[in-house]
């Protein structure tokens, strides 16, 4: 099958210059040196080139989709870091499923976060957010369950404002995002959607040393920061 966008939409070279894209689109907010915060891992080089141009401070968000066991691309739920959790009760019925039959897979990903948190993050303490203009950043999304729960553990916090920063998000889906957050930037909307690397010409893998390597980069601006 061929899942390749129409000829007419546009694609998106890379996440390196999806960021420098974004941040040009978010340059009102360079005076407010906000907390650049990327989803692992393909959000994170995003948020890197955001944070630079921003004068922001880069960190991270740690999400993770919960799958049907039967095909992991299919969310049913989410988890964040923080020990926040949802579960689409009328999707797992549709796939054939029951709360209670989700919950190894719940824990699963929720370890998966832990993991990741502690990967990334280290020793370092959650950026404090109350009170902070905050960005939240990824490359793309689908039908914006993970990033849903972020924003709302994120709200939990209490950020003076909370901008959701996207490379791809289907129309129908900024439609629902548009109301949970401050502000919606995102660079292409299409009505068509398969995938989001679909929609990028170079959607390779990033690693872990990717992200540690870009959060270790931002470190001097952190240290300023806490300063």
């Amino acid at each position: 099958m061929n899942h390749a966008p129409p000829a007419s939409i546009d694609l998106l070279p890379d996440r390196a210059e999806a960021g420098a894209r974004l941040a040009e689109r978010l340059l009102p907010l360079k005076g407010t040196r906000p907390l650049v915060l990327g989803i692992p891992r393909g959000g994170v080089p995003i948020a890197a080139r955001v944070a630079e141009r921003l004068h922001g401070t880069l960190d991270i968000f740690v999400v993770r989709k919960v799958g049907a066991p039967s095909n992991p691309e299919y969310g049913l739920g989410a988890v964040a870091e923080g020990g926040y959790r949802t579960l689409n009760e009328e999707r797992i019925r549709e796939a054939g499923y029951s709360p209670a039959e989700l919950e190894p897979y719940v824990a699963a990903e929720m370890r998966e976060v832990d993991r990741r948190v502690a990967a990334y993050r280290g020793h370092r303490p959650r950026p404090e957010i109350r009170d902070r203009t905050v960005v939240l950043v990824d490359d793309g999304v689908a039908t914006g369950g993970s990033v849903g729960i972020a924003i709302r553990a994120l709200r939990s916090h209490h950020p003076r404002r909370l901008v959701l920063a996207l490379g791809v998000c289907p129309e129908a889906t900024c439609e629902v995002l548009q109301r949970e957050v401050d502000e919606l930037v995102v660079l292409l909307r299409p009505r068509w959607f398969y995938a989001v690397g679909q929609f990028f010409e170079r959607f390779e893998a990033v690693s872990d040393a990717e992200v540690k390597r870009l959060l270790e980069r931002g470190a001097p601006a952190r240290r300023a920061v806490h300063a």
